[in-house]
């Protein structure tokens, strides 16, 4: 009898030390706590993306940025003759290039050229450059009536050694470069009227040789600036013929999410359509424009499959140019306008042509919408967040966030978790493995074990979300960083959107 009593007094004992280790290995799973949030309506003006605005500089009169002009765009602006208004972080500047159509570009130009990407960056906001050589047209007795030659371009010769002379300040000022656009060739640098590079409008398409050289000039440029930024050309068939050869079928595959965002060519050529909605191969832009063993031919379907494909990983913007496409560029139902951004992943348009079109937008309803999902709107829904920590030990974070934009951004950079001691106001930064790029429309499941940030100390803090610019001269400019399309969660000062959470570490 005492040898059973002895047996189940140890047993008892065992068992009361093997609860006390099971307590101690696991902890209560109440140390976190889960938030929601309130979705604005607000038009946020957020990095490289929304409605741009213009300007113009002509070589010959040189009239550089100006920075209170600059920084007025940042805020709600009136556009002359039109029925809405703007915000923009983008500015789109066509360089006309008039005074060097057969001579290098001058030390004065590109000198003047600097001090531009130094005023964008002190006004907080990013340029999408074109390079041109005309914007003048004039009539005559070719078959286009109203637009004839000479065109007034410049020879790739020329061209070729002016991308030369401009990669340094590419280089030096990519941080202020949204994307770039392929430009230079024919009037407005769309790639059309062309006295050197293939004239369509008159030959009735572009042979071997016109593509190759057109080609040699996108590879030019695509090495001159740098390789996380994309160069929007303006027919998506020269992005075809670019990646697949001058015999490539308007059917070729578009990018696959694996090739996306790869620094490859392929992934780096986007594309810019200045003829959105205006017809119903928008002036041309889905057009098989053939070679030299092939007719022109029309490649609508082709070739505005392809794009919406394609579009998902890659840089897109544009203008209006025409009211005539009626109803189809109307707001839904009559028309198809805020499917056709959605299907083609817009993330910037012009704020200043075509007005009759915008306007529209606005007597049918649907611009605040447009205005709101150009590019990416980040919605936080719900975040799961830990309340106590140790200095030396992981915290696990799930966010849930909707895009309900139209696209994803389209350059690198980081996303952070910013811990903020509310005491002291010391700043630490766990990072996200994230590419944000990938941050395509719906629904996006951030759920990650981070290490806590070295150095930290004891204290309370509270719990941040930071999607700063990748770039060093940017990235603590609260101007360049995303902000959330959430109430009450942004801090003008900082560029952080605030979780609503405190963090003990202990």
């Amino acid at each position: 009898m005492k040898a059973l009593i002895l047996l189940l007094t140890s047993a008892l004992f065992i068992m009361s030390c093997s609860k006390k280790e099971l307590a101690i290995k696991n902890p209560p799973a109440d140390t976190a706590t889960t938030a929601t949030y309130t979705e604005s309506t607000q038009d946020i003006v957020n990095p490289e993306r929304g409605f741009f605005q213009f300007d113009e500089i002509y070589a010959s009169n040189y009239t550089p940025l100006d920075l209170a002009t600059l920084k007025a765009y940042r805020t709600t602006q009136s556009i002359p003759g039109a029925t809405y208004t703007v915000a923009s972080s983008l500015v789109f500047v066509e360089y006309v290039l008039d005074s060097f159509i057969s001579s290098p570009i001058s030390a004065d130009f590109l000198s003047k050229l600097d001090a531009d990407c130094v005023t964008a960056r002190a006004a907080g906001i990013k340029l999408i450059p074109r390079f041109i050589y005309t914007s003048t047209t004039h009539t005559g007795t070719c078959p286009a009536l109203s637009i004839c030659p000479p065109y007034g371009d410049a020879s790739k010769a020329v061209i070729l050694n002016h991308i030369s002379q401009l990669t340094p300040y590419f280089q030096k000022n990519e941080d202020v470069i949204a994307c770039m656009q392929l430009g230079f060739i024919g009037i407005w640098g769309e790639n059309y009227y062309t006295d050197y590079f293939g004239d369509a409008s008159t030959q009735g398409k572009l042979l071997d040789q016109n593509w190759q050289d057109r080609i040699d000039v996108l590879k030019a440029m695509l090495v001159a600036v740098p390789a996380d930024r994309m160069i929007q050309v303006r027919i998506p068939q020269l992005k075809e013929r670019y990646v697949y050869g001058i015999q490539a079928s308007v059917n070729s595959p578009a990018m696959t999410d694996a090739e996306a965002f790869t620094e490859t060519d392929k992934a780096r050529i986007g594309f810019h359509n200045d003829c959105f909605l205006s017809s119903t191969n928008d002036e041309g832009t889905y057009f098989d424009y053939g070679n030299s063993s092939s007719p022109e031919a029309d490649a609508t379907t082709a070739l505005r499959n392809y794009e919406s494909y394609d579009t998902k990983y890659t840089a897109v913007g544009g203008e209006t140019c025409s009211n005539a496409y009626t109803p189809q560029n109307e707001c839904e139902p009559t028309g198809i306008a805020k499917s056709e951004f959605e299907k083609f992943h817009y993330s910037f348009l012009n704020a200043v042509y075509d007005l009759d079109l915008n306007n529209n937008w606005v007597s049918g309803g649907c611009m605040d919408s447009i205005k709101q999902k150009l590019g990416y709107r980040f919605v936080l829904r719900k975040a799961e967040l830990p309340t106590s920590a140790s200095p030396t030990g992981n915290i696990s974070v799930n966010l849930t966030i909707d895009n309900i934009g139209y696209a994803s951004p389209y350059n690198p950079r980081p996303v952070q978790l910013v811990l903020r001691n509310q005491t002291s106001g010391k700043v630490f930064v766990a990072t996200f493995n994230a590419d944000i790029r990938k941050w395509y429309t719906g629904t996006i499941n951030l759920q990650q074990t981070l290490t806590m940030p070295s150095g930290i100390t004891a204290g309370n803090y509270d719990v941040l979300l930071n999607m700063p610019d990748n770039a060093t001269t940017l990235n603590t400019n609260p101007n360049f960083s995303i902000q959330l399309a959430n109430n009450n969660t942004w801090e003008t000062t900082t560029g952080y959107n605030k979780l609503q959470g405190t963090l003990v570490v202990k």
